[in-house]
């Protein structure tokens, strides 16, 4: 653990699970890294933790709230309506002092409050007039969803917005990108990534999983399927308590390697599996930063893989340092916390070839992510076969990893026969919204069962 006395930020702890040793000529090394904050400012915080916020103090944040206004979120009208409803329910969960911007998303992007370019101080005041402006929101128009994420990200930049500020927005959208391309929408995330976070939802089955999906996963926030406009302001509220939880901005994992390691991925597996190896930014001699976004008290597991070179029976070595940093407002980063990932080769066949439980879980909870969303293309595009393999290897996964909640909704796209064999038929009729859930979740894993 890294010393705190001087820090005025939240525990950080990184605990590092994997198997250590490699046989004669072994070259890969697999460890799972779990990293845990508990928040100064939060009734969880440890024992003893230093705090970054005095009693009655609370982080600066900053959200904006993008609500589709499109023309098809009055087909049916309680699209809107429960849009309406659900923002109003979200702006009550703000926490006294946040500011924060309303955004009213067609084919082009509109601030619906305050507007003029400003962020509002969440209040009772300012809180009743944005939901009095919401009662103007109308739909009509198309969908643009870059332009909305744009104004998002100038909006949460204002200057009265502090440098460590926790930046957060939340999107809902009912329909397809349709009025802009595919790379305006890349560009804007690329534009977005790392400035804010951002959850996002799909309402309704009109939507398209990948569009949604990739927007959550290029800003580091969650994606959702909300099937029922009239569960709309229950999830808003769920995620505008999660944002108002998250404490410290701009956290890194940092990885540094010695000369001749190679990294081969970097990959959080929960609570979501996300891909970050193609996200690292050089961050000074052979070492690297990965984005992790902004946390709260909460824990999250990543698996890291490097390739070492070759070395003698009885040698061992420091495979890679993994540390958490946040920045500075000089410029330089905080440590907040690290642990090691070493390499030792032994002749011992039984410690060699045993895999570290956590590494084997995980490995598992990825490669059944990615069954579920090969099964489901296979499925789409007529391949029968293709996908009945595919969706049963998911169903054994998720049976053997204990993920009850993907073994729920895989039973609604498949009848399982034999789920320790993955033995399945596909169903002959699937309703939309379930097969859309399951897409949507696929990558939502379950901690490794304890020992």
């Amino acid at each position: 653990m890294a010393n705190f006395s001087k820090s005025n930020v939240p525990q950080f702890s990184v605990d590092v699970y994997q198997n250590e040793y490699l046989p004669e000529g072994g070259r890969e090394v697999n460890a799972i890294a779990t990293v845990t904050s508990t928040g100064g400012g939060t009734i969880g915080a440890a024992v003893g933790a230093p705090h970054l916020y005095t009693a009655g103090q609370s982080p600066d944040a900053a959200v904006a709230i993008m609500v589709d206004c499109s023309g098809s979120m009055d087909y049916p009208p309680t699209k809107m309506r429960g849009a309406r409803d659900a923002t109003a329910a979200a702006i009550d969960a703000l926490r006294d002092g946040v500011r924060f911007a309303v955004i009213g998303g067609t084919h082009v992007a509109k601030e619906v409050y305050p507007g003029g370019g400003r962020l509002a101080v969440a209040g009772p005041q300012t809180r009743e007039l944005a939901k009095q402006a919401l009662r103007r929101l109308s739909a009509g128009g198309g969908t643009a969803i870059g332009t909305w994420l744009r104004l998002a990200d100038r909006l949460l930049a204002s200057a009265d917005v502090p440098a460590s500020a926790v930046r957060h927005g939340i999107l809902l959208t009912d329909g397809r990108n349709e009025h802009e391309s595919p790379e305006d929408l890349r560009a804007a995330l690329d534009s977005c990534a790392g400035r804010f976070t951002c959850d996002a939802r799909g309402v309704g089955t009109d939507w398209e999983v990948k569009e949604v999906t990739g927007i959550a996963s290029a800003l580091l926030g969650t994606a959702d399927i909300v099937a029922d406009p009239a569960a709309l302001s229950a999830d808003f509220t769920q995620m505008m308590e999660a944002a108002m939880g998250k404490e410290v901005a701009d956290v890194s994992l940092r990885l540094w390697t010695p000369v001749g390691v190679d990294i081969k991925f970097v990959k959080q597996v929960a609570p979501t599996v996300e891909e970050l190896t193609d996200r690292r930014t050089e961050a000074g001699p052979r070492a690297g930063d990965y984005p992790t976004g902004s946390w709260g008290d909460e824990s999250r597991d990543y698996h890291i893989c490097v390739q070492v070179p070759g070395a003698d029976l009885g040698q061992e070595m420091l495979a890679a340092r993994v540390s958490l940093v946040v920045p500075r407002e000089d410029g330089s980063v905080q440590t907040l916390s690290q642990g090691l990932v070493r390499a030792v080769w032994t002749d011992d066949m039984a410690a060699s070839t045993s895999i570290n439980p956590q590494v084997a879980h995980y490995t598992g909870q990825a490669e059944l992510a990615q069954v579920i969303q090969q099964g489901l293309d296979a499925r789409k595009s007529g391949d029968v076969d293709g996908a009945t393999a595919k969706l049963g290897r998911a169903v054994q996964l998720a049976s053997a990893s204990g993920n009850a909640d993907t073994a729920k909704l895989l039973s609604k796209v498949v009848d399982v026969v034999d789920a320790a064999a993955g033995t399945v038929r596909l169903k002959a009729k699937v309703a939309e919204a379930d097969e859309m859930t399951l897409e949507t979740r696929s990558t939502k894993t379950v901690r490794v069962k304890k020992q």
